[in-house]
């Protein structure tokens, strides 16, 4: 089925489920080939599935070393005096992989691939966009819009970003041969990544984001960071239409916070006012696109189950059961 829902007990069962769905599809592929490429992230959603993914990897169900990964996103604007300081920093993308993933894998992934954003000097960016109004310009129709920066920009570092920072990223994807299974979370209002909402979906493969408040705002009521002026206020992350060229995408929702924007993504065409609707593009283009929420997420996609199994998209109710074909006891 190229477009399914599996709605789980609760954060431990979504994470057993879809740690079971990624460690098959990587089993699958490297009976035959020679490396799997995953995309990979961050958030409090995935982390449950991330330790059961290293456990399966440290457990020899699958060769950690034949595996690539690439990130979905990374903060531009964290507190350090040069890239390095950045990229250690408890907050950055990096650091929570590491924590997270990388670190707990007995035998690390072949390459690891986190989007460059901490290479950008925050200070000195905001200053070339004052210099040179005429090199970029904003995209979206809500609160947070994307910093488009033209290839031919007359300014040497916005250049640099577009080139080495932006293009360079999704070139190494494709160089790879594409992402294989890409797990994401959800924004509270749709976003995957920092696409965010009204950002065009066309055209900006990797982005760069100035971010909306409630991004900020969550992020801040999350605890990962004190107060707003604390938070990073840009962010370079894959678009939403680079994302949904995985051959596979999982998506993970648990929590009240998420209930609207996966309903909502389930019953629209896609738009970019819920970014994670774009999934209905990969489903239709031959790609499995399969969410796995736990049932508070999954409220109203329940409350409107007939007509989401009219748009063609299975929902399976595991809640109620132990569901073994799902977990990673039957990997």
């Amino acid at each position: 089925m190229p477009f399914q829902v599996l709605v789980t007990r609760d954060f431990d069962h979504m994470s057993e489920v879809a740690a079971g769905l990624v460690i098959r599809d990587i089993c699958r592929k490297l009976e035959s080939e020679s490396k799997y490429v995953l995309g990979l992230a961050t958030g409090n959603s995935p982390t449950g599935l991330y330790k059961q993914l290293a456990a399966a990897a440290n457990a020899g169900k699958f060769d950690a070393t034949r595996v690539t990964s690439f990130n979905l996103d990374e903060y531009v604007g964290l507190p350090g005096e040069n890239a390095q300081q950045r990229v250690l920093h408890q907050e950055s993308y990096s650091y929570f992989m590491i924590q997270e993933l990388f670190g707990p894998l007995k035998r690390k992934f072949q390459k690891v691939n986190v989007p460059w954003g901490t290479l950008i000097d925050q200070k000195l960016f905001e200053s070339e966009l004052l210099a040179y109004p005429l090199d970029w310009e904003l995209q979206g129709n809500d609160q947070g819009k994307a910093v488009v920066i033209r290839k031919d920009a007359a300014s040497e570092y916005l250049r640099w970003i577009r080139r080495e920072i932006l293009d360079a990223y999704a070139e190494k994807i494709a160089q790879c041969g594409g992402i294989d299974l890409h797990i994401v979370g959800v924004g509270g209002r749709g976003h995957v990544g920092f696409h965010e909402v009204g950002v065009p979906f066309e055209g900006n493969r990797m982005l760069l984001i100035k971010l909306d408040e409630n991004t900020i705002g969550n992020a801040i009521t999350d605890g990962h960071f004190a107060s707003r002026e604390e938070s990073p206020q840009y962010a370079v992350s894959m678009g939403a239409e680079l994302v949904y060229e995985a051959r596979t995408v999982v998506l993970l929702a648990n929590g009240k916070r998420k209930a609207d924007a996966v309903a909502d993504a389930l019953l629209m065409d896609p738009d970019c006012s819920v970014p994670i609707s774009y999934g209905h593009n990969l489903a239709n283009n031959g790609g499995r696109m399969i969410f796995v929420i736990d049932r508070i997420a999954a409220e109203k996609v329940l409350q409107n189950a007939d007509r989401i199994r009219e748009r063609g998209i299975d929902i399976e109710d595991l809640s109620r059961s132990r569901a073994a074909e799902f977990s990673t006891a039957a990997v």
